[in-house]
C-alpha cells in the first residue's frame, strides 16, 4: 500500500511539473501607470473636441476622442486651490475653511494625516510624482525659503516633487525641488512679503517703463522678467525661472521622470500652468493662434502634451498608462493684464454654450474638459454622466485593488472606464465659498448677496437675492429661471442641498423656501 501511495504521489508531481510555468504577467496583473494632466484655467470650450472652430487643440483632442469624452465632468470648484485640494484629497473645499485662492506665502492646508490620492497609491506600490503648479501652500505659516521648505507635496505622498509654490503672476517666481529652492545662490537669500515692498525693489506700479507686460489690475508689484506681481520679492535672481520657458522646463521634468521610473508602476501629477495669466507663451507659439498670448499658450500647452504622449510611447508604456485630463476651474479672459486677450477673441467662446466663468457658480465656472484615456483599455466615446475630479481618489483605490473611506470621494471606476454611465446622482459645486447643487439634469443656486459680475473680469458669478433653478439639459445656456414655476422641484432641490452641506448651513443662509 505503501508502495502504491509512493507511486502516486511521483506520478501526481510530474504531472504538476509538466505543466506549462505561468508567466508573471498571468499570475498577477500589472498595475498602471496613472497620470493626471491638470490644465489651469481651461475653458470647456477652449478645445476643438468640446466644439471650438477657431483654435485646433490636436493633442488635448487625441486624448479626449480617443478616450472617454465627459460632458457632464466637473471640478469641484470654480477656482484653482480649491479644485487641487480636492482632487488630492478626494474631499469637499468648502469642508476646509482654508481651501481658497492662496498668497505664496500660505501655509499647507492639506492635513498630513490625512489621505490623499498620492498616498494612497503609495501604499500600493506607486512612485509618485508631482511637476508643475503646487497652490496649495507651504510649510507652517513663516516660510523661509533659503532652507529646506516643509510640510509641502512630499509630506502629503510625492516622493518626488518639482514645482511653483504657487501660480505664475505671484511671488516666489522660483521653482522648488523637494522643498528646496532649485538653482538658490545662499549669497542673495530670498524674502517674500505680501503686505510691504523692500527698499529699493521697483514695482509695477510706480516704475511702469520697466514693465514688458503691463498690468491691468491687481497685479502691480515686484518685476520679474519685465512682469509685474502679485506680492514682493528680493533676492533669489539666479533662482528666477524664465517665464517663457516655463512650458518646456515643466515638460522636461515630466519626461525625465518617465524614463527614468518607468520600470515600475508611477503616479505622475502633471500640473500645467496654461492658460493662466501671465500668459508667456515660448516665441515658438507667440502670434501663432491669432488670439494673442491666451490663445498661444493653449497651443503651447496642446504641443507640449503631444510631446508627453509621445515619450510614453517611446518609453514602451503608452498601453499601460491610464491618463485623466482635465482642468482645475473655467475660463477667464481678462484677468490682470493688459494681453489684449478680449481684443482678439474672435469668435472663439472659451466657455462653449455655457455661462459664466472662472470665479462663477453658473456652469462654465466647474464644467470643465474632462477625459479618460487608457489606450486599447478604454474605448473612445462619450459620456453624459455626472462625474468630479474629487471622484478620482475611490476610482483610482478601485483600480489598484484597495479602497478609500471617510471621504466625499465616489467610486465611479466603470463610469471612467467607459462601461457605465451611471454617474453621482448629485454634486456640490463651490465658488469663492458661495456653493450650489448639482442634480441630475437640474442645478440650484441659492441666494446670495453682493454684485452679479464681477467687473474687472467681466464674468457673470451667479449672485441673485432670489433662488436659481435651472433645466441644465434643456437650457444649457442657463436662460430661463425655473424658480418661481416649478416650486416642488426647488424644494426637493433644496432639502437634497441641506442634506449635504448640513442644517448649520441651512441656518446661516436661511435656505428654507415657505
Amino acid at each position: 500500500m505503501k508502495i502504491l501511495k509512493g507511486l502516486l504521489f511521483l506520478m501526481l508531481g510530474a504531472m504538476i511539473a509538466c505543466q506549462p510555468a505561468k508567466k508573471a504577467s498571468e499570475e498577477k496583473p500589472s498595475k498602471p501607470n496613472v497620470v493626471v494632466i491638470y490644465m489651469d484655467d481651461l475653458g470647456y470650450g477652449d478645445l476643438s473636441s468640446y466644439g471650438a472652430t477657431e483654435i485646433s487643440t490636436p493633442n488635448m483632442d487625441a486624448l479626449v476622442n480617443g478616450g472617454m469624452k465627459f460632458t457632464n465632468g466637473y471640478a469641484s470648484s470654480a477656482t484653482c486651490t480649491p479644485s487641487r485640494y480636492a482632487l488630492l484629497t478626494g474631499v469637499y473645499p468648502w469642508k476646509n475653511k482654508d481651501a481658497k485662492i492662496l498668497p505664496g506665502t500660505a501655509p499647507l492646508i492639506i492635513n498630513t494625516e490625512q489621505i490623499t490620492l498620492p498616498k494612497m497609491l503609495r501604499a500600493e506600490g506607486y512612485q509618485t510624482a508631482l511637476v508643475g503648479k503646487w497652490h496649495l501652500g507651504l510649510g507652517s505659516g513663516h516660510v523661509n525659503w533659503n532652507e529646506h521648505v516643509t510640510p509641502g507635496p512630499n509630506e502629503v505622498g510625492f516622493d518626488y516633487a518639482y514645482y511653483m509654490a504657487a501660480t505664475q503672476d505671484r511671488v516666489p517666481t522660483v521653482y522648488l525641488e523637494d522643498g528646496h529652492v532649485d538653482g538658490l545662490d545662499k549669497n542673495d537669500p530670498i524674502e517674500i512679503d505680501y503686505k510691504n515692498n523692500f527698499e529699493g525693489q521697483p514695482t509695477g506700479k510706480d516704475n511702469p517703463e520697466l514693465c514688458e507686460m503691463m498690468w491691468d489690475h491687481g497685479h502691480n508689484a515686484t518685476i520679474v522678467n519685465g512682469v509685474p506681481r502679485i506680492g514682493y520679492m528680493k533676492g533669489g535672481e539666479a533662482a528666477k525661472w524664465s517665464d517663457i520657458d516655463m512650458a518646456d522646463h515643466f515638460l522636461a521634468k515630466a519626461q525625465s521622470y518617465v524614463k527614468t521610473h518607468k520600470d515600475k508602476p508611477f503616479f505622475l501629477y502633471y500640473a500645467m500652468q496654461q492658460p493662466h495669466v501671465p500668459r508667456t507663451p515660448h516665441p515658438r507659439f507667440k502670434g501663432k493662434s491669432g488670439m494673442g498670448p491666451r490663445g498661444d499658450v493653449i497651443l503651447e500647452a496642446d504641443w507640449c502634451i503631444g510631446e508627453f504622449m509621445k515619450t510614453l510611447k517611446e518609453e514602451g508604456i503608452l498601453d499601460n498608462t491610464i491618463i485623466v485630463f482635465s482642468s482645475d476651474n473655467g475660463p477667464v479672459i481678462n484677468d490682470g493684464y493688459v494681453d489684449f486677450a478680449v481684443e482678439k477673441l474672435g469668435d472663439h467662446t472659451p466657455a462653449g454654450p455655457l455661462r459664466g466663468g472662472k470665479y462663477s457658480l453658473f456652469e462654465a465656472g466647474t464644467r470643465v474638459p474632462f477625459a479618460t484615456y487608457w489606450n486599447g483599455k478604454i474605448k473612445p466615446g462619450t459620456s453624459d454622466a455626472l462625474v468630479c475630479q474629487m471622484d478620482l481618489l475611490a476610482s483610482l483605490a478601485k483600480l489598484v485593488g484597495t479602497e478609500v473611506s471617510s471621504t466625499d470621494s465616489q467610486e465611479l471606476l466603470d463610469v471612467l472606464m467607459g462601461k457605465s454611465n451611471k454617474g453621482r446622482e448629485s454634486l456640490v459645486i463651490e465658488a469663492t465659498t458661495r456653493t450650489a447643487l448639482r442634480k441630475g439634469d437640474w442645478i440650484m443656486i441659492p441666494p446670495y448677496n453682493g454684485p452679479a459680475k464681477i467687473k474687472t473680469v467681466n464674468i457673470e458669478i451667479g449672485n441673485d437675492k432670489k433662488y436659481q433653478l435651472y433645466n441644465l439639459k434643456e437650457d444649457i445656456g442657463q436662460t430661463n429661471n425655473l424658480a418661481e414655476s416649478k416650486p416642488e422641484k426647488l424644494q426637493e432641490m433644496i432639502d437634497a442641498f441641506i442634506e449635504i452641506r448640513g442644517e448649520d448651513f441651512s441656518k446661516t443662509e436661511k435656505l428654507i423656501l415657505k
